[in-house]
């Protein structure tokens, strides 16, 4: 039997952790903690959350320590007494004043602990296992690979017995959006209700007396766009109906992200991908490329097209006679300029790309998708690839 032990919050992260080591067959040992947080409701979650599975018949040892003596000597906007928890975009700068000191630090040395414990008491190996991923780290200092990695090797040098403790950080490359989609196949696989899961959890880090998530903070707007991602709608309840909350956490991306590519992009980058405009024929960078390689967006990197896709239609602009069967390019009836055309835009972050036209290769199916160089970054393929 493999062992685990792990942070159990109640919100979002640790919840489809705790989900996708029940899928793998693991003993699981979940520590909530109580720091003094402002959202302590989530305590309340995580309870309902293993009393929930319980009646599924899905055992999980749950404990709730209470740190809240200690921490409070510290000072934070998550904490009770500290500031107002600021609104915005998560990756926004004044979220930093989210950061709770050492926190990671302090809850993985107790979960370590008790990892020891019981390796020693059943002879056996055990992981202490955390849901940090990729989203967090720009954040959030401890959620960096690099911490943990540290971390690990100074309690192995600690420790007696710490050849058999490990850290495992199964979610350490994903996003939001790909951890609820993880949670999606455990629930499957379980037997479980998805609405009936997440409705036990909250990721709100300012929730109002009744418990209803604020919808506006950066850790709200993060989740509401990850459901949003995956073609549903949040069980949890918020201050304001999911339309709305939804529509506000779009427009925050929106801003946030046009922030990013005015600085990010040059000026006719940014006048094709966010203002729908056209380069001059025969100006662009990649009219005329014809080394082997990958057009990815220039706003998001999702790949759109191969060099064995373009072919040279003479009009001044990158011609594609097929598009990525990945790229899942998005058409919008265009009637602009007194013309009657199909735009198309990246599905993935909306940059206008280009048109399509029906004047390709017939072999191909006779389309010709007709784009911008500035909407494109070309990866040529390594010499030794070729």
């Amino acid at each position: 039997m493999k062992r685990a032990v792990m942070a159990l919050s109640g919100g979002m992260d640790s919840s489809s952790l705790l989900l996708h080591l029940l899928r793998e067959k693991y003993e699981v040992t979940a520590i909530s903690f109580n720091y003094g947080q402002k959202h302590v409701v989530e305590l309340e979650r995580a309870t309902s959350l293993v009393n929930y599975l319980a009646s599924n018949g899905h055992s999980v040892t749950h404990q709730v320590a209470d740190l809240s003596s200690a921490t409070a000597l510290f000072e934070s906007a998550l904490l009770q007494g500290g500031e107002d928890v600021p609104k915005g975009h998560y990756e926004e700068e004044n979220m930093k004043a989210t950061v709770v000191p050492n926190r990671n630090a302090l809850f993985s040395s107790l979960l370590y602990g008790v990892a020891l414990s019981q390796a020693t008491k059943h002879t056996t190996n055990v992981e202490v296992v955390l849901g940090v991923h990729s989203g967090d780290h720009a954040i959030y200092p401890d959620c960096r690979p690099e911490f943990y990695r540290a971390l690990e090797h100074a309690f192995d040098v600690g420790n007696w017995e710490s050849e058999r403790i490990s850290f495992t950080l199964p979610y350490l490359e994903m996003d939001k959006t790909s951890i609820l989609r993880d949670a999606e196949t455990s629930i499957d696989a379980l037997g479980l209700e998805f609405d009936e899961v997440f409705s036990r959890t909250i990721t709100s880090y300012s929730p109002d007396g009744d418990g209803r998530s604020h919808g506006g903070t950066g850790s709200d707007v993060e989740r509401i766009l990850a459901f949003h991602a995956i073609g549903r709608k949040d069980p949890v309840e918020y201050v304001k109906p999911w339309d709305d909350v939804l529509a506000d956490a779009l427009e925050t991306e929106r801003m946030h992200l046009d922030k990013e590519y005015r600085t990010r992009l040059t000026k006719i980058q940014y006048h094709v991908t966010r203002e729908a405009g056209t380069e001059r024929a025969f100006t662009g960078e990649y009219w005329d490329e014809k080394r082997v390689g990958d057009y990815r967006c220039i706003c998001c990197s999702t790949l759109l097209f191969t060099s064995t896709m373009k072919f040279d239609s003479g009009c001044g602009w990158p011609s594609f006679h097929t598009e990525h069967k990945e790229a899942n390019i998005r058409r919008i009836d265009d009637h602009s300029h007194g013309m009657v055309r199909v735009e198309v835009r990246c599905d993935v972050c909306d940059a206008h790309l280009g048109h399509v036209f029906n004047d390709g290769p017939a072999a191909y199916g006779g389309e010709r998708y007709c784009i911008n160089s500035a909407s494109l970054i070309f990866e040529p393929q390594e010499e030794d690839d070729a």
